[in-house]
């Protein structure tokens, strides 16, 4: 037996294991299934999901790169929704529901009016819903005993969680959707015995929100095995903040800096800075630290632990939180007034690991004002950081961003994330003196730019590349997913299956091997 033979049988399998994935280059595409071709008005779990899956792996890619995949809210933004822990009903598959026999064909045929490039929720959501609701009293009425058993053995798994949710849905919808703060002072916060009074008498309508958990459950869950069948994983999205308006807030207050009637103190936000004199004000409850700590952090950590039965590897936004967090007094207009506040810090995360016993898989989101002390945490903890590149370029040196000044392999590179406008978009909008360092430094034309930083992406010492399917269909700013501070308009990108073609394909599979990922 050869000496390295030896030495490797001598090292247990896990730890092999361990090595081989810190000294692997992986590259995946970044795109929400609500982009996804759909004849539904709105991308979802079915073929169009599949179809993508497909082409990541024949692509030589490796990861996949969600937004969070809860409901969602106020803009229809998947950070501002009702739950941290339920998943998304408008990306249900109607499709995958006719498979299981609780939809017709009949049920499919009246399909909504629709943009195949943009999603128009003002139609789809309340198409979505009719269908569910179909769906549900299909399902009441099954044979299928092997469905109804899964269904009880959900209910009574994700209970910690479902409960709560399947409640306050209930009665949001009761209440024609207004906020949990307009309620009845009973209702706003409800005892126990309240909480059993409203179960029964909300019976029906419970039974169906957690019908909806349960076929979100069934169709991720495939849809994330057969991704794994074609080694691909996925990375999710874990918002750091919560909407007011959700059911953790109303059913978790102690754990939230609020008013003895519900309403927050101090809310969350960013000071002003380059991009904006008066700051930020995103308006979200803060979170009562000590609260959180004094529970050994348990909401966190039930959160963590569902996330990662979802996905393989979990961003968590605005990371930067959680050694500091900049707290506004509520009532003000402006984030102008705001402090800076400590976070848990390193003592958050290490309660987590303990209770879930392994090395978090989490990718840490440490954009916008990162102080020596947030760089700190983050690499005490291990996590990676991102590097994006649209934010480099403008000046040539920016050690933070620019591929060539990297010196930490443990990093996400990215061309752009879903708030930065499409590379080529952003291109554009540069001055001639930026375009020019950014054509001499790929040593390009610039006509296929977003290619170009796919291609610096690829090439950089950091582990993981990532890039915006825009990106790759080298798509201009009407395809852009979201801009910060803009309310209306966001959250609809989608694109068409033709999109994906094999030309492509290719040429980002060539690109991958050439680089070793």
């Amino acid at each position: 037996m050869a000496i390295e033979d030896i030495q490797s049988a001598a090292v247990p399998e896990e730890l092999q294991n361990k090595e081989a994935e810190r000294n692997c280059r992986y590259s995946g595409i970044l795109v929400h299934p609500t982009s996804f071709p759909s004849p539904f008005g709105i991308g979802d779990l079915g073929k169009g999901a599949y179809e993508f899956i497909d082409f990541l792996a024949e692509s030589g890619q490796k990861l996949w790169q969600v937004l969070p995949l809860g409901p969602t809210g106020f803009g229809d933004s998947p950070y501002q929704g009702p739950s941290a822990f339920a998943g998304q009903p408008l990306i249900i598959s109607p499709e995958k529901m006719k498979e299981k026999g609780l939809l017709s064909e009949e049920d499919l045929s009246d399909l909504p009016h629709q943009d195949p490039h943009k999603v128009d929720y003002g139609t789809v959501i309340p198409y979505k819903n009719t269908l569910l609701e179909k769906a549900y009293e299909t399902f009441r009425h099954t044979p299928d005993k092997l469905m109804l058993e899964e269904f009880g053995h959900f209910c009574s798994r994700e209970k910690a969680w479902l409960d709560d949710y399947a409640l306050f849905m209930a009665l949001k919808g009761e209440h024609e959707g207004r906020c949990w703060l307009d309620w009845d002072a009973s209702l706003r916060d409800p005892d126990e015995k309240k909480k059993a009074q409203c179960r029964e008498e909300l019976s029906e309508k419970i039974s169906f929100y957690c019908f909806v958990q349960f076929i979100f459950q069934l169709q991720w869950t495939e849809l994330l095995a057969y991704a794994h069948s074609k080694g691909i994983k996925v990375i999710g999205d874990a918002p750091i903040f919560m909407s007011l308006d959700s059911c953790d807030v109303w059913a978790n207050k102690k754990y939230f800096q609020l008013d003895t009637k519900g309403f927050p103190t101090h809310v969350a936000g960013v000071p002003p800075d380059y991009f904006s004199a008066t700051g930020q004000l995103w308006g979200n409850p803060l979170y009562d630290w000590e609260a959180m700590k004094k529970s050994g952090y348990s909401w966190w950590i039930e959160r963590v632990r569902r996330q990662l039965e979802l996905v393989d590897y979990l961003r968590v936004d605005h990371f930067r939180g959680f050694e500091s967090y900049w707290s506004v007094p509520a009532g003000e207009e402006t984030a102008i007034n705001g402090s800076w506040v400590k976070g848990p810090g390193e003592d958050l995360f290490r309660a987590i690991s303990d209770a879930l016993g392994e090395d978090l898989p989490i990718f840490a989101e440490d954009l916008g004002i990162i102080t020596p002390e947030v760089e700190a945490l983050r690499d005490k903890l291990g996590f990676p950081g991102m590097k994006v590149l649209q934010f480099g370029f403008g000046d040539m040196n920016d050690h933070n961003y620019i591929p060539h000044f990297y010196t930490d392999v443990n990093c996400l590179c990215y061309t752009g994330t879903h708030d930065n406008d499409t590379t080529l978009g952003w291109y554009h909008t540069q001055p001639e003196e930026v375009k020019d360092r950014i054509r001499r430094y790929g040593n390009t034309d610039g006509g296929r730019i977003s290619l170009d930083f796919i291609r610096f992406c690829l090439g950089s010492i950091a582990k993981y590349a990532i890039f915006p399917i825009q990106d790759l269909m080298m798509l201009g700013s009407d395809a852009r997913m979201n801009t910060p501070g803009v309310a209306a308009a966001n959250w609809a990108f989608r694109y068409t299956s033709d999109m994906l073609t094999r030309e492509r394909s290719e040429w980002l599979a060539q690109t991958t091997s050439l680089f070793g990922r």
